[in-house]
């Protein structure tokens, strides 16, 4: 790159502007005026200027600042004063917007760190000569201040004060903020404490409120995470202390507990305190007052507070943990824990054993149970269920009443999937009125404001996904739904769609054949109906359309109804495609019911009626948690699961039902879905690329392992507690496992299936237990997202490949930096992890392959979610499907799109024998929030100065995009938090 020699004038540097300036002998127009702010800017948000002193803070002087530079280097001229404006606008908008996010309540910062966001604007915008100048006056100006300090001996500084929540004021207790954090960095060894302790004084000021001494040594850690993870574990002890001061406070026990250490001693007084106080404000179930709280409490690991992540930490405080009216938190990490053991506890008869079992399992993030237990475990509205699917009727009462029925549902944190196949399409008859129906999608978008208005008790958004066969003759428009142009009327922004598509419209599709749309009103049955009963009356009713003996009906290409399907999931993400049949054909309890869709998230295939809505029970096992140096930890696996499906178990008897056949199906039946997460964490631990034989092997015999425990477990639950009641009848009454159901598909299909079918573990003696003894569940597993629980354990999300190696996540608890732990381990252990190398991951957007100082080895390894063929994703979960009485949430990932590649993938998808698919992610380019580190500042400046860093080079995005000079995701964010519901 060409080596730029801008002059910069020599001048003080000025404590009162917000950002530098840059200055060259060309003339300099007056300063303009300052605009409207950019974006809302808290009122409490403030700079601490170079000198001490704190002002408000002023956008404005970002602009005014900015400006300057751009003029500096591009001349005065009219034509670049209009395009300096636009420009400036733009970018400011984007470091105000960052630096709102980080203090979204308001707060202080300091004046280096706006400084680092103009640099990091400029650097990602490709506006590399202005930010070259730039980084060069700073670099001057730092000198100029260090000479000057030098000269002349700097008084000094005075004492700081912090003002406590009463309006007094005290001296700062830096011994005490020595002590957190160096509790704080115990044990990890590749933290820096001073470096923290240093960056959250320099953020602080005379008359600093008490909470905003806390929040700097957090922000001092956490702004480090990319520089190395452990800083997030730093971040996480370190929020530890505003959440003890808090609770502490509540219960007038603060005294003498400083550190977590204090802590310790004192954790079982503090858990009976908490417990008795929660039910004084009728937060918790008054029988957990009826549990020995001594006992309990003294069973509380408190060294476990260590263990957490800032990201899983921060989500619990904002999210879960009980909380007084005024939004106090006065319930810390294993009183959490033990207060969701002791809710799945209630009712056994050795309560407090097994409430310390549930606990240990909980606490040890081996387990977790799936968000609605962890929300309302233990509560007075014991809601603990995550899923519930149900069929919506042909008829105005059914219709609303369905609705009201989500509506109650929803409130308590559930779910929804809802089966519409059985509405009438448009134009069919209506013989009340004699008029002609609108179709299904006006009442859709009922459906979709309700998923809106009942926000789950304001804890996260409704959500709800509304599932269509593909015979119906509404299909096209459904496809639509979630499109953002055409009538908004007839538009579900907020609601997840699905195709729930038979086999017969697959052969057709591979066949090149025809496919007759048809009212549900003229063909009911064929709701009812699968397999070779299904296409019997199919061919039936597509002769009666041809005959013209049908009111409503269309005939279509059935490729080009495919090729539909495919676009707008392509473009709109939506609707999400799912197989019928497999899940009938292989459906454990079919004797009793017809399954008529899947759940929110693709993972829950039960039967509905009008009589029972299906209800299931979630929680995953943390795979990484059970690996040994041999591989698999069977024997622990075993453990784990046993007491999981004891607890989900529980979950049926104890569960809160808003709605009456919710309850009546889910004793009837007592589906439970135990799944698993932490799948990409195994592979990196084992050393096995996502993308190989290897890692389809290991999700083989993983899922066998766990399938063959959680029904091993049901078996023992049955000899206990007593079969399911709707057992006899069922495929498991007959000896039929999950692996022996895979014929009933192939039989079903007559071909078009090719599924791996080998097996290691010894079925047949399980097999005869299971035919003999019973089964305490009708279904045992199902693999969901595990959003959200998958943080709080800080482990991969579910079976996901790993998104990017370093990216900021975006959910309801705000943004957060994540780096690949195990790759930064692996570099720093070849002496390659530096900040040159986190600047290319950034600008490589968290990708290792384009890096030439990588080895081959580590990028197969570390190769991210769009870089592996999905096939490889294909391949895997069909290894699984095989073993799953349910399904799986499979996002599928596709760097660049096209017909023929989603044809193949998704008829691929069909061939194995999957049930469902969930998202499709493509991106037209990715974009990652490149933070910056004040104390690595310096050296991204002056690497940039020398030109190797590789952010000077990146050209810009393609226009589409976002504003920023990066073109915007192509279908939906994969860090979405309304993809949170089901866990």
């Amino acid at each position: 790159m060409a080596q730029l020699s801008p002059s910069v004038a020599r001048h003080e540097d000025r404590a009162e502007d917000q950002s530098s300036e840059v200055h060259r002998p060309a003339p300099i127009p007056p300063e303009p005026i300052p605009p409207e702010p950019i974006l809302q800017v808290p009122g409490r948000m403030r700079v601490i200027r170079r000198n001490g002193q704190v002002t408000g803070f002023d956008p404005g002087k970002i602009v005014i600042a900015m400006t300057k530079a751009f003029l500096a280097v591009e001349g005065g001229t009219a034509a670049a004063s209009s395009r300096v404006h636009e420009r400036v606008e733009g970018l400011t908008g984007q470091v105000v917007g960052a630096l709102t996010r980080r203090l979204a309540d308001g707060g202080t910062v300091h004046i280096e760190d706006i400084q680092d966001q103009v640099e990091l604007a400029l650097m990602r915008a490709g506006e590399h000569r202005v930010a070259r100048a730039y980084v060069l006056y700073r670099e001057e100006h730092a000198r100029a201040r260090s000479a000057r300090a030098a000269a002349h001996a700097a008084p000094e500084a005075p004492a700081l004060r912090v003002t406590l929540a009463d309006g007094r004021m005290v001296p700062l207790d830096q011994e005490r903020l020595a002590r957190l954090v160096g509790e704080a960095c115990a044990g990890l060894e590749a933290v820096a404490p001073q470096a923290i302790l240093e960056d959250a004084l320099r953020n602080l000021f005379d008359g600093v409120a008490e909470a905003d001494v806390g929040r700097a040594l957090i922000m001092g850690a956490r702004a480090r995470i990319e520089q190395d993870p452990q800083y997030s574990r730093v971040a996480a002890r370190l929020l530890l202390d505003g959440l003890r001061r808090e609770a502490l406070g509540y219960l007038a026990m603060a005294d003498g507990v400083e550190t977590q250490a204090d802590l310790a001693g004192r954790y079982g007084e503090y858990f009976g305190a908490y417990v008795r106080r929660a039910i004084d404000l009728e937060l918790l179930d008054p029988r957990l007052a009826q549990f020995d709280l001594a006992r309990l409490g003294a069973a509380l690991r408190p060294e476990r507070d260590l263990d957490f992540n800032y990201l899983g930490l921060q989500t619990l405080y904002d999210r879960y943990f009980i909380h007084t009216a005024t939004g106090t938190r006065f319930e810390l990490p294993q009183a959490f824990f033990m207060r969701v053991a002791m809710g799945l506890a209630i009712e056994e008869i050795e309560r407090e054993e097994r409430a310390i079992e549930f606990y240990e399992l909980l606490s040890s993030f081996a387990f977790m149970s799936s968000t609605p237990t962890l929300f309302n475990s233990g509560t007075l509205r014991p809601q603990l269920s995550s899923c519930y699917l149900t069929t919506v009727p042909d008829d105005l009462d059914g219709i609303y009443g369905a609705i009201k029925d989500n509506a109650l549902l929803s409130k308590f944190a559930g779910g929804l999937g809802n089966d519409w196949t059985r509405v009438r399409g448009l134009g069919a008859h209506i013989k009340g009125t004699n008029g002609k129906s609108q179709g299904v999608v006006p009442f859709m978008k009922v459906a979709n404001d309700t998923a809106v208005a009942v926000n789950q008790g304001g804890r996260r958004k409704g959500a709800v996904c509304g599932y269509l066969e593909t015979w119906h003759i509404d299909i096209e428009e459904f496809l639509e739904l979630r499109k953002n142009t055409g009538d908004d009327r007839r538009r579900t922004h907020d609601m997840n769609t699905a195709n729930w598509v038979p086999d017969l419209f697959m052969r057709r599709v591979a066949e090149d054949g025809d496919w007759t749309l048809l009212s549900p009103d003229e063909a009911p049955d064929l709701h009812e109906l699968v397999g070779a009963a299904f296409e019997a009356a199919y061919l039936g009713y597509e002769a009666r359309a041809e005959r013209g003996e049908l009111k409503v009906s269309k005939r279509v290409k059935a490729v080009d109804l495919w090729r539909k399907m495919l676009a707008m999931l392509f473009e709109t993400g939506h609707p999400w495609i799912a197989f019928k049949d497999p899940c009938n054909l292989r459906y454990t309890n079919q004797h009793v019911g017809v399954v008529h869709s899947s759940n929110l998230c693709t993972e829950i295939t039960l039967h509905t009626n009008d009589q029972e809505i299906a209800v299931c029970n979630l929680g995953s096992v943390n795979l990484a948690a059970h690996l040994s140096a041999e591989g698999l930890d069977t024997e622990r696996l075993a453990g784990t699961v046993r007491t999981a499906m004891r607890m989900l178990d529980n979950v049926i008897d104890i569960n809160f039902y808003s709605v009456p056949q919710a309850r009546r199906a889910n004793l009837r039946h007592r589906p439970v879905g135990l799944g698993l997460m932490g799948f990409q964490d195994a592979l990196h631990r084992l050393r096995i690329p996502y993308g190989s034989e290897a890692a389809v092997a290991f999700a083989d015999t993983s899922m066998e392992a766990l399938s063959y425990f959680a029904i091993e477990a049901s078996t023992e639950l049955a000899a206990e507690r007593g079969r399911y009641p709707s057992f006899a009848g069922s495929l498991w009454s007959r000896g039929i496992l999950p692996i022996d159901s895979i014929r009933l598909l192939e039989e079903g299909r007559g071909g078009w299936l090719q599924m791996d079918t080998t097996s290691r573990l010894d079925w047949d003696a399980l097999r005869e237990r299971v035919r003999t003894v019973g089964m305490r569940n009708s279904n045992c597993l199902a693999i969901a997202p595990t959003a959200t629980i998958s943080n709080i354990v800080g482990v991969s999300q579910s079976i996901e490949p790993t998104y990017q190696n370093l990216y900021v996540k975006s959910n309801l608890s705000g943004e957060f930096t994540v780096v690949n732990p195990y790759l930064v381990a692996d570099l720093a252990a070849r002496g390659l992890w530096d900040p040159v190398m986190v600047n290319d991951l950034k600008y490589y957007d968290g990708s290792v392959q384009p890096i030439d100082r990588i080895p081959e080895d580590l990028k197969a390894l570390y190769a991210t979610a769009f870089e592996i063929d999905p096939r490889w994703l294909v391949e895997a979960a069909s290894r699984r499907q095989k073993w799953l009485d349910q399904a799986q949430s499979l996002n599928l990932y596709m760097s660049e799109p096209s017909g023929i590649k989603l044809d193949n993938l998704y008829k691929l998808a069909w061939v194995r024998g999957l049930k469902t698919t969930y998202y499709l992610r493509s991106l037209g380019a990715t974009h990652v929030e490149k933070s910056t580190l004040a104390d690595t500042a310096r050296a991204n400046r002056l690497s940039a100065v020398g030109g190797s860093y590789r952010a000077l080079e990146k050209t810009k995005g393609n226009g589409k995009g976002n504003g920023d000079g990066q073109a915007a995701p192509k279908v939906c964010a994969i860090t979405d938090p309304d993809c949170e519901s089901c866990q």
